[in-house]
């Protein structure tokens, strides 16, 4: 806040001196809020996007790639996330449509 100083018109008539608002008018604290959200959401979108990108490097294996199950359920138990598409529903187990041994 700044001190303005008393002026005329052009009426002529006197304005008492006031305190104002030196802040301009373009920068208002009112809209801080939403960038501030949207800079987190596009982040954390960004974030997203690259943790996503690593899968990329899992290689593509499927059931008929394992003679048997226990082949299958060693690489799913080796990384979950890159053979996720070795066990289909879900219990933990890899290809239990495979020969046990």
């Amino acid at each position: 806040m700044g001190y303005r100083k008393g002026y005329f018109k052009k009426n002529g008539t006197y304005v008492q001196p006031h305190f104002t608002n030196t802040r301009s008018k373009s920068y208002s604290g009112k809209n801080n809020g939403c960038m501030l959200i949207l800079l987190i959401a596009m982040t954390f979108g960004f974030a997203i996007s690259c943790s996503e990108s690593s899968d990329s490097n899992c290689p593509t294996k499927t059931c008929e790639d394992f003679k048997n199950q226990p082949d299958a359920q060693a690489a799913f138990d080796s990384n979950r996330s890159c053979y996720k598409n070795l066990d289909g529903d879900g219990n933990g187990r890899a290809c239990e449509s495979l020969p046990k041994k």
